[in-house]
């Protein structure tokens, strides 16, 4: 590897302990986040080549970790990267996940097979914090491979509750997960788990953003609506909505629908069958809420429950009131980032949530978050583990 690298102590250059062994081997790991299921960080420590570990080509860091299940020494870590590698990443350990130490850093990666000796350090966990992509397509790992004095591959020791290797400890953005999300959010929006029905939705349910329509509430006086036609005009110039493009950009800001009626609702309905507009929707959704609310929540730390009541509190608040309600609640806790209890900061967040709903008349029935959230929330389900069971405005609702 034609690489600079830089460690935090000096190292003595002498051969490979003949008795480090493989501590990695089928350990649990988990990932900052996952493109898709088949991607999560198990794929990057089973020992098959074959298998990977990717991130989704976001900004910032991303990272991904194995718990050895005991503090053990460090003394020799290998990583395969696939095409998509870091540039930039630092290997750390770390007693408690929460706070790391430098094994080594490396400034100046060509991806293929690194392999990093001389290494000296003890921790549980051992992470690589990927943070410049060498690439346009975020960070992918096929190997890593953690050498040490330890236990050998095979040898158990206890593992962290919580933090196995699982669709269940997957983060929002897992395929399963944002399925999961979108129908909660759907519950919520429409009164039905089938999100993906709701592309042709469109009614003024007399919030004073006059019309509401699609996957997750688009509003005609809010931009966001005016933003996905635009788009949507833009892939495919001669849809059923092209012609009120100029009204919608009238009544952006108001309430109105002058220039709307009486021909939009329907005009809307034909589109949502299209399936153009349908993943401009999606594409949409993900572009102002979904990756926003999602990145937010896991820069303060928290897992997929957390980031669920981030993304939902950005579709109903917009991203700029999902941080005015950040804010508030950092008044009077810490994040799981700053070293505050995640369930202590999700109860602040949450509180800070129904204060801003409350100000809004049609907002006012707090359900979403009172026998949704606060429930799984209650319960611990800090990861957003199926089966889900409950209420939003008196209807009950399952995922199983």
């Amino acid at each position: 590897m034609a690489a600079l690298l830089t460690v935090p102590l000096v190292v003595t250059v002498t051969a490979d302990a003949a008795s480090d062994m493989l501590l990695s081997r089928d350990r649990p790991a988990l990932a900052s986040l996952a493109t898709s299921a088949g991607f999560e960080a198990s794929g990057a420590v089973d020992g098959d080549a074959g298998t990977r570990w990717a991130s989704p080509a976001m900004p910032g860091t991303q990272w991904v970790r194995v718990d050895l299940g005991a503090p053990l020494r460090v003394a020799r870590v290998r990583l395969l990267w696939d095409r998509a590698y870091a540039s930039a990443y630092r290997v750390q350990v770390s007693a408690d996940a929460a706070s790391w130490t430098d094994l080594i850093s490396v400034r100046a990666g060509d991806g293929g097979a690194d392999d990093l000796k001389q290494l000296s350090g003890t921790g549980r966990y051992v992470r690589v914090l990927a943070m410049q992509p060498g690439t346009s397509s975020g960070y992918s790992l096929r190997e890593i491979q953690v050498y040490g004095p330890g236990p050998a591959a095979g040898a158990r020791a206890a593992v962290e509750p919580g933090l196995v290797t699982s669709i269940a400890a997957a983060p929002l953005t897992q395929v399963r997960k944002k399925d999961v999300a979108q129908q909660l959010v759907s519950s919520a929006e429409n009164s039905s788990l089938n999100w993906r029905g709701q592309y042709g939705y469109l009614q003024d349910i007399g919030d004073g953003r006059g019309y509401t329509g699609g996957i997750v509430g688009f509003t005609s006086g809010t931009s966001d609506m005016l933003a996905l036609v635009t788009e949507y005009t833009r892939r495919k110039p001669r849809n059923p909505l092209a012609r009120y493009l100029p009204a919608l950009r009238a009544v952006d800001g108001s309430d109105s629908h002058a220039g709307l009626d009486p021909g939009f609702p329907a005009a809307w309905k034909r589109a949502g069958i299209d399936p153009v507009f349908q993943k401009t929707q999606e594409d949409a959704r993900d572009r102002m809420y979904f990756g926003p609310a999602v990145t937010l929540a896991r820069t303060d730390g928290v897992r997929a429950l957390g980031q669920f009541a981030y993304y939902d509190a950005a579709v109903m608040h917009g991203v700029s009131g999902l941080r005015g309600i950040r804010e508030a609640a950092l008044r009077t806790a810490k994040t799981p980032k700053q070293g505050g209890d995640e369930i202590a900061w999700l109860n602040a967040f949450l509180n800070a949530r129904v204060r801003a709903m409350k100000t809004e008349e049609a907002h006012s029935d707090t359900s979403r978050v009172d026998t949704a959230q606060r429930v799984f929330l209650k319960a611990g389900n800090l990861d957003l583990n199926t089966p889900l069971t409950w209420k939003v405005y008196g209807d009950k609702f399952a995922i199983r």
